[in-house]
């Protein structure tokens, strides 16, 4: 029972990451229908600066460091969309393209800056001590993780649902030739969105720390499963982006722990269903 319970809480944890790195690749996706290739990159760029930041900056902790690092990586994706995206607007492929070759430039000068080796981001002490919680034991900082991806959810929704800014990103989603053309600064909102998306990821990639490190890899490990939540739950979707991100972390961590040969051909089972039978995703819209 403990395993199951002990799992079931893993996958809660994934999927809370998950949510954090794919939620910002779909409202790029849906916006600028860009497949920011760059994105898994921008979380373990967090992961590496937040690492970092706490090993070497007195009176850095866990939190001080995913806000700063958010921001951090925030403006270096507002750089790249403003800077190279924004000179291949007429050039999808070629957007993607260079997305995906920023990808492997940080990815190469995060190993000449950090080395090779792992480096163990530390989880804050009073987070360290295991919940107890009807005889069994759990990690508190999994626990933590997932609270802060509904955090991360509520204000999300907030922003896109309650707020002027929200309804201009969701026309811009919905019909970005409509939106520019009852004067939506959709461009502006690129470069917000862009902010936006990146921010989250490398914010995630310090929160994600305590649990997977920072490693060389990290983003080639993350990407695949961003881009599985993206086509599972639907482009653009939050809402898809929440349900789909929580969906593949108990499939990934169950299909690891039970059949790890098979996990990966588990893993991407789903996402043949959907574009087979419901290619706009399980909350995507018919055309978007």
């Amino acid at each position: 029972m403990q395993f199951w319970i002990i799992q079931g809480l893993n996958s809660l944890a994934l999927g809370g990451l998950l949510f954090l790195l794919a939620s910002g690749f779909s409202l790029i996706f849906g916006l600028m229908r860009i497949a920011n290739l760059t994105h898994g990159a921008f979380f373990m760029l967090g992961a590496y600066l937040g690492a970092n930041a706490i090993r070497s900056i007195d009176g850095v902790n866990l939190w001080t460091a995913a806000v700063g690092t958010g921001l951090l990586v925030a403006a270096a994706g507002g750089l790249l969309e403003r800077l190279v995206l924004r000179q291949l607007s007429t050039n999808p492929l070629g957007q993607v393209l260079v997305t995906l070759g920023m990808s492997f430039i940080i990815a190469d000068a995060c190993l000449m800056i950090w080395g090779g080796d792992p480096i163990p981001v530390p989880t804050p002490a009073d987070l360290r001590k295991p919940l107890l919680l009807f005889g069994f034991a759990f990690p508190t900082y999994r626990v933590v993780v997932v609270g802060c991806a509904i955090v991360a959810a509520i204000a999300l929704y907030g922003l896109l649902e309650r707020t002027r800014i929200g309804a201009m990103i969701r026309a811009g989603v919905d019909d970005m030739d409509m939106a520019r053309a009852i004067g939506i600064p959709v461009s502006a909102l690129f470069t917000a969105v862009f902010c936006l998306g990146a921010g989250i990821a490398g914010a995630g990639g310090v929160l994600g720390g305590p649990i997977m490190s920072a490693y060389p890899g990290l983003d080639a490990d993350m990407l695949p499963l961003a881009l599985i939540v993206v086509i599972l739950g639907g482009v653009g979707s939050l809402l898809g982006a929440f349900v789909g991100s929580f969906i593949i972390g108990f499939i990934y961590t169950f299909g690891i722990a039970l059949l790890p040969d098979l996990a990966y051909v588990i893993l991407f089972l789903p996402m043949i269903v959907v574009i087979a039978f419901r290619p706009q995703g399980l909350f995507g819209r018919i055309g978007a």
